[in-house]
């Protein structure tokens, strides 16, 4: 088949209804209800999945094959409505319990931030509380916005207190930007968040960060999720809330390998938008 040929599924795998027999499934959540500024994440995975269509199976810098040893497939998109987001988490979750019942590892294309908390409560259910690795330009820790307790800056707060994670074993690398007070980082901290600041990781390989961030989680469960605002927007500027100062793409680069060897029981890549609808 060539590379623009076919149904398009994530790096042309094969589509399967269900996860039976699957170590990893891919599955998309197009959902942008929850986003507070550019909209248009709804759809991220089917530009993802499109975009995916000239990647090989082996990386050539590590030798990595993940097909020789894994068997993945593209399990779609998770049926959800769209308005109406308290019932769209639980329609995520219900889902997510069934892949990982299959004991399938779901790696999920959002979609805005919102959509890690449904996951992380389907998680707990499976590995209860769970270890965190979160790339993103914000904390999403936010209490609530305008009143609801339910959004893009809320999942990793409502994922606390539900004691989704473990906040002895969360790290989140990227943060920068204005925000709503001086201390908008402190209450991760003192909860025993690992928080790394953008300006901590200019000009500087990741590899020893990583090296510490290993330790730091130890041999528990870990999920990982990664906000494509974590990157500068001169790297990644389809993205809802950009923020200058941000990652490189070489720098997330050394954070995903730097993973190798941790208990990862899922993923994300969120907040990936079309900026030209036509």
């Amino acid at each position: 088949m060539p590379y623009p040929g076919g149904i398009a599924t994530f790096m042309r795998l094969p589509y399967q209804k269900s996860a039976e027999g699957l170590d990893v499934g891919i599955i998309g959540i197009p959902m942008d209800i929850g986003t507070s500024n550019r909209p248009g994440t709804r759809f991220g995975p089917r530009q993802i999945r499109t975009e995916s269509s000239l990647l090989r199976p082996c990386c050539a810098s590590t030798g990595d094959e993940p097909f020789s040893a894994l068997q993945v497939a593209d399990l779609g998109d998770i049926p959800f409505t769209l308005y109406d987001i308290v019932q769209a988490v639980a329609d995520i979750k219900d889902f997510m319990l069934k892949v990982l019942d299959q004991n399938c590892i779901p790696i999920t294309l959002g979609g805005e931030h919102t959509i890690s908390y449904p996951i992380l409560q389907a998680l707990k259910e499976k590995h209860g509380p769970v270890g965190l690795v979160h790339i993103d330009a914000h904390a999403d820790v936010s209490d609530s916005m305008m009143g609801c307790y339910v959004c893009h800056e809320t999942p990793f707060k409502r994922a606390f207190d539900e004691g989704a994670i473990d906040p002895k074993r969360v790290v989140q690398i990227g943060l920068r930007g204005t925000t709503y007070t001086p201390k908008d980082y402190q209450w991760g901290a003192d909860e025993g968040f690992k928080v790394i600041l953008a300006q901590d990781c200019w000009h500087t390989s990741m590899n020893p960060i990583m090296e510490d961030i290993r330790k730091h989680l130890g041999d528990g469960p870990v999920y990982m999720s990664l906000d494509i605002d974590s990157l500068d927007p001169c790297y990644a500027p389809g993205t809802g809330t950009p923020e200058i100062g941000g990652l490189t793409s070489i720098q997330v680069i050394e954070i995903i390998r730097g993973l190798q060897g941790l208990q990862l029981v899922g993923g994300d890549v969120v907040e990936v938008i079309i900026v030209n609808y036509t």
